[in-house]
């Protein structure tokens, strides 16, 4: 490798090491912050259904500090999340035009917004009938629930977290689209096979139930043709302003 590229690889891996230890300095002040606010939202989630129909067990001493830890982990992530992705776009903001660098800054509101109606219709429509479910397949079996809150939240996360994810896919494709990454084209061509990764994510999110299925499937087939007319909003917005700039150079 020559001796210039070789440092410009060394510099690029000095910027990254540099963003990700800012990012995880941001994360432990956070989840500083996170733990005093903890007690509030443990509170008000124990008033919401299905939380408020149920009494909580510790089963180990460190089951509280689990609690504090998670309710923590995701206050922080959620707080986070906005420097998150501004770090990755300094990180690759240096292959971008300065319209491209203006264009994807401008996602990183919208990418939190998703996340958070994400997180707002896993915990108050999914998450309900997990436990609606799981609950009705105690009672079939005539055996009596004793959740532990620990594993409570823990069962939660592993719905709620991954299902908030998934709703960032129309900033995460309109993103790659101004990257000229992905088209409407290329998303039309593999809408089946992304149609079974969607199937095979929601059977994993939600309860072994074809209605269960079916009520998360809907949602992200409905994120994923939103994702295509982004992408070709994106596209075309690409299209005129390439058409501008052809018409201002022919002119001059």
């Amino acid at each position: 490798m020559p001796i210039k590229e070789m440092m410009s690889l060394v510099e690029h891996l000095s910027e990254l090491r540099t963003r990700i230890i800012r990012v995880l300095i941001v994360i432990v002040l956070t989840m500083i912050a996170g733990f005093l606010a903890a007690k509030k939202l443990l509170l008000y989630l124990k008033q919401t259904s299905p939380a408020s129909d149920m009494t909580w067990h510790v089963f180990s001493p460190m089951d509280s500090i689990r609690l504090y830890m998670m309710i923590a982990f995701v206050i922080s992530l959620t707080v986070t999340l906005p420097f998150i992705l501004y770090q990755i776009w300094g990180f690759v903001k240096q292959g971008l035009t300065k319209e491209e660098q203006s264009a994807t800054l401008r996602y990183i509101p919208y990418t939190v917004l998703c996340f958070i109606i994400g997180l707002i219709f896993a915990y108050f429509v999914v998450f309900p009938m997990c436990m609606a479910f799981t609950t009705q397949i105690s009672d079939n079996l005539g055996l009596t629930p004793t959740y532990g809150v620990a594993q409570y939240f823990s069962f939660m996360l592993n719905i709620v977290l991954p299902l908030s994810i998934a709703f960032e896919l129309p900033i995460v494709v309109m993103f790659l689209t101004r990257l000229k990454m992905l088209n409407p084209k290329l998303l039309n061509k593999f809408r089946r096979y992304a149609y079974i990764v969607l199937v095979i994510a929601a059977s994993l999110i939600s309860p072994p139930d074809l209605i269960s299925h079916l009520m998360v499937a809907i949602p992200l087939f409905a994120l994923y043709e939103i994702s295509v007319v982004l992408s070709r909003f994106v596209l075309n917005g690409q299209m005129k302003e390439l058409s501008k700039l052809n018409v201002e150079y022919g002119a001059s």
